[in-house]
């Protein structure tokens, strides 16, 4: 039996993963926390999602993969498992020799003793499969939740004397801005119940009022400056 150390570090883990990816199957040792199967030997064949089940250590013992946490195994030292099956066949007591009368005949062929036949290494990894421990119970997946769509976000601006609304959902632009009315501007503030911003928007219009105001009394003054000029010269005419 092998000595179980204190189970895998991060960098063990990460090691294992990176000889996954290479081809290879690690060889590890059960620590104490595995239970009866302290001791013993596998080899790793896949490492699952660590979000799922903290049972992600896949690991192959005898004829089964069964599950395990990293504080169940342990990196195991070199050449752990191989001399196992060859320390069991030497450690197996002959049979007690049983007694056998002299047989007295003439004339009869020597039969050969028969050759006693080591245990081979199939019969011990058998023994060992039958003696795995029982499966343990998987724990419950997590439940992820699914994620929602990407957040909208409309803006209206006002800038240079124009009202413009833009909208975007998450990084993408779904609408670049666009020129709109300062009635439609002002009607869509008003669906918006924060204070001050519906004044803030009417100070506005009312500056922009007044301006147009002024633009319009400038204009029809130089229009009717204009149509005097014209009156005077259809007379001169």
């Amino acid at each position: 039996m092998v000595a179980a150390g204190q189970g895998l570090s991060t960098d063990e883990v990460q090691s294992i993963r990176e000889a996954l990816a290479a081809g290879r199957k690690p060889r590890v040792v059960f620590t104490s926390s595995a239970g009866q199967i302290a001791g013993q030997v596998g080899q790793v064949v896949e490492l699952t999602d660590p979000a799922v089940s903290d049972e992600f250590v896949v690991v192959r013992f005898g004829r089964d993969e069964l599950p395990f946490s990293p504080a169940d195994v342990a990196v195991a030292p070199r050449g752990a498992g191989r001399k196992a099956a060859v320390v069991a066949a030497e450690a197996q007591p002959d049979p007690e020799p049983v007694a056998v009368e002299p047989e007295f005949v003439l004339d009869t062929p020597r039969v050969p003793a028969q050759r006693r036949e080591e245990p081979r290494v199939e019969q011990q990894e058998q023994d060992l499969a039958e003696a795995k421990p029982a499966r343990r119970p998987v724990k419950a997946a997590k439940v992820v939740k699914p994620k929602g769509p990407a957040g909208l976000t409309v803006t209206l601006a006002y800038a240079e004397g124009e009202w413009t609304v833009a909208a975007q959902q998450g990084a993408k632009a779904l609408a670049k801005p666009y020129v709109v009315k300062p009635a439609e501007a002002l009607r869509m503030v008003a669906l918006v119940d924060v204070p001050g911003v519906q004044e803030a928007v009417e100070q506005i219009l009312a500056a922009e009022r007044a301006e147009a105001e002024q633009q319009a009394e400038k204009l029809r003054a130089e229009l009717a400056e204009i149509e005097a000029r014209l009156a005077e010269l259809r007379e001169a005419g």
